[in-house]
């Protein structure tokens, strides 16, 4: 069964134009250009916010949330909640903006428009199914038959693997480090569980990510092995990094590492980039809604705790972890989680194109979430300031800061490249990884 959002506008200046939402995604309501729907800058439109309102969308559900608009979101003639007055940062970092969980039927009032909600369901399953391999982790292990179970370690049991430690937990699932018990090797298993396992197209959706992952065969990424989904739960096999992940490196150096340190890690972490971007992989969705044979994935969740290190014959090797894994678990609404609600440390490495064009991103904003990795490298902060502000705002109204008024010791040269790199108004500067990674070299020899 397939669910599809509708709304449709039944007053105001637009009435009856339509807007269908078939698969996860969010649009922001406003008056600004980069809104859509996006309502006139006229007169009749003066009480909307250029910014006035999102919906987050993961189909049959539906989420509005204000952004605190002078003049309110109304849901069925009432106003969503009330921002109250904050008189201290540290009440005013724990704002909440006013949300409301929608249903069809209902009708969102901004000004003098109305948009009707309608949630439909249709019983025709998509046509592009993708089936499990049959080299998959199920048939390796035997997961249809023996279901993950606790140890008496508490630690999962998965037959073929045996697991020694707990290395994260998340969300949306756990990662082990286990090991192989036909190879011997060091592995990093990890589980992700699905909010919504009953539907056959968020599930399809992520196995044609996971297939385009899998593809991926570069010394710099982290490579995915294998995969299953069984009892209603995703297994996976990655490539173990035993050096951790730079924030585990910014954690242990005081969350401020030297140029010396920083900037060798990002060239290769952009070599890393610069392959996914150009791989052939094996499914993309082409004009006419079919798959086929493409070319380049965006990862979209470039970020300290994704971007590891493996010591190699006494060589430090630096890889790019969870390529999308968790990203298209979100965008095929198997999380659960809102993106609005997000707390994973997501927004500050987010550049405004990835905000506005959620579904259709392009290499160019992993390149910015990498030049802003390098930024917090630098100087342990984020390029934007976050505190007190609706943190989706902030990454659509504000400028990253200068590095140099957050670290002044960077040299000209080197700061001048990357606060090229944080531009994305009106377009982001560098549109590819081997650019940038031309531009950080040129600066620091």
């Amino acid at each position: 069964m397939s669910v599809q959002v509708k709304l449709t506008i039944i007053q105001g200046s637009l009435i009856g134009k339509e807007f269908i939402f078939e698969e996860r995604t969010i649009c922001i309501i406003g008056r600004h250009k980069d809104c859509n729907p996006r309502l006139p800058s006229d007169q009749k439109h003066r009480t909307i916010s250029r910014y006035h309102c999102i919906l987050d969308i993961n189909p049959p559900d539906v989420r509005v949330r204000d952004f605190g608009s002078r003049n309110g979101t109304y849901v069925n003639g009432k106003k969503i909640g009330q921002r109250q007055p904050h008189h201290t940062p540290e009440a005013a970092a724990k704002i909440q903006f006013p949300e409301y969980d929608l249903k069809s039927g209902d009708q969102i009032k901004l000004g003098k428009t109305i948009f009707q909600v309608s949630i439909e369901a249709e019983t025709e399953m998509p046509p592009e199914m993708v089936s499990l391999p049959k080299t998959s982790l199920a048939e390796t292990v035997e997961l249809s038959v023996s279901p993950p179970r606790l140890g008496s370690n508490n630690l999962i049991t998965i037959p073929g693997y045996r697991t020694i430690k707990l290395l994260g937990k998340g969300g949306c699932g756990e990662v082990y480090l286990a090991r192989n018990n036909s190879t011997q090797k060091l592995i990093a298993l990890k589980t992700m569980l699905p909010e919504v396992a009953t539907h056959p197209q968020a599930i399809n959706r992520f196995v044609r990510e996971i297939e385009n992952t899998k593809a991926l065969n570069h010394k710099n990424v982290v490579q995915l092995k294998d995969y299953s989904y069984s009892d209603r739960q995703f297994f996976f096999t990655l490539e173990y990094c035993n050096g951790g992940s730079i924030l585990n490196l910014l954690e242990r150096c005081g969350y401020r590492l030297s140029i010396n340190m920083a900037v060798p890690i990002i060239l290769q972490a952009l070599d890393g980039l610069d392959y996914a971007h150009n791989a052939e992989i094996p499914y993309v969705k082409k004009a006419d809604g079919s798959f086929g044979k493409g070319k380049g994935l965006v990862h979209r969740d470039i970020k300290p705790a994704n971007i590891f290190l493996s010591n190699i014959n006494s060589s430090t090797v630096v890889k790019i972890a969870d390529y999308g894994l968790a990203k298209a678990f979100d965008l095929a609404g198997l999380s659960g989680q809102t993106i609005t609600g997000n707390k994973g440390g997501t927004f500050p490495f987010m550049p405004r194109q990835q905000m506005i064009d959620f579904k259709y991103v392009k290499p160019e904003v992993d390149v910015w979430a990498i030049a802003a990795t390098l930024y917090n490298m630098l100087t342990g902060v984020y390029p934007r300031d976050f505190v007190g502000k609706d943190p989706i705002l902030t990454v659509l109204q504000t400028k990253p800061v200068p590095i140099r008024k957050r670290n002044i010791a960077i040299p000209q040269s080197l700061a001048e490249v990357i606060d090229l790199a944080l531009i994305d108004e009106p377009e982001i500067y560098f549109k590819t990884a081997k650019d940038f990674k031309h531009a950080l070299l040129t600066s620091i020899f």
